[in-house]
């Protein structure tokens, strides 16, 4: 069963709640800048290089097991945007920069517990994502997840996410620009479009004034 806005879990440790499929998306406003107690970029006089404050952003990649196109229902890319805004409402993850690709996704994102932020969403996003399977009867898809599980995952039925996020500490404002072009190129370098504003599931539209589906944390680059 796939969790409206509203819904509670019995411990949110683990739960960002997804909305309705049929209702219109809001928050999608754009940020003008980071909200209190979240990291800035600042130079430091007598440095050459900028510095971190708070809590430092990393770039993030989370990929479904053997590279299934799951991602290619809206109704779970739908999952994982209403987890990542509720995370983001919560203040418990802030997200500066993002795309969802079929098969994968990366982020730049900070926390004062990153990796444990990151978990919950993996664990939860995973769970709505093969119950929303499993009540559409989508029996292709289980029996690959089902397949690809990991043997020593003996606790579970279904493996989604690979294990791993690769983090990479985002040092400087030049690695900050690299990885979020890289984010927003994603698309157009597999093909799918030829420009980073024709693909809906990204950051690319709030780093050039126009709404995005999500709102994100904007960096000055």
């Amino acid at each position: 069963m796939v969790m409206r806005r509203g819904d509670t879990e019995s411990s949110h440790s683990q739960a960002p709640p997804p909305n309705s499929h049929s209702q219109a998306r809001p928050g999608n406003a754009i940020k003008e800048a980071p909200p209190p107690n979240i990291y800035i970029f600042l130079y430091t006089m007598g440095r050459s290089r900028y510095q971190f404050l708070e809590s430092q952003p990393h770039f993030l990649t989370c990929t479904v097991v053997n590279w299934i196109a799951i991602f290619s229902k809206p109704d779970l890319v739908e999952i994982v945007l209403n987890s990542l805004e509720f995370l983001q409402s919560q203040k418990r993850l802030a997200l500066h920069s993002y795309v969802i690709m079929e098969n994968h996704l990366h982020l730049i994102a900070s926390a004062e517990n990153l990796s444990k932020e990151i978990a919950a969403f993996k664990s939860f996003t995973a769970r709505s994502i093969i119950d929303y399977l499993k009540e559409n009867r989508a029996e292709f898809l289980l029996r690959q997840l089902k397949f690809y599980k990991q043997s020593h995952k003996i606790s579970q039925e279904y493996q989604l996410w690979q294990e791993g996020s690769h983090p990479q500490a985002i040092l400087n404002q030049q690695m900050f620009k690299q990885k979020l072009e890289y984010i927003h190129n994603n698309p157009v370098r597999r093909g799918y479009v030829d420009d980073p504003a024709h693909w809906r599931y990204s950051s690319y539209r709030n780093y050039v004034g126009i709404e995005g589906i999500l709102a994100v944390d904007l960096i000055d680059v």
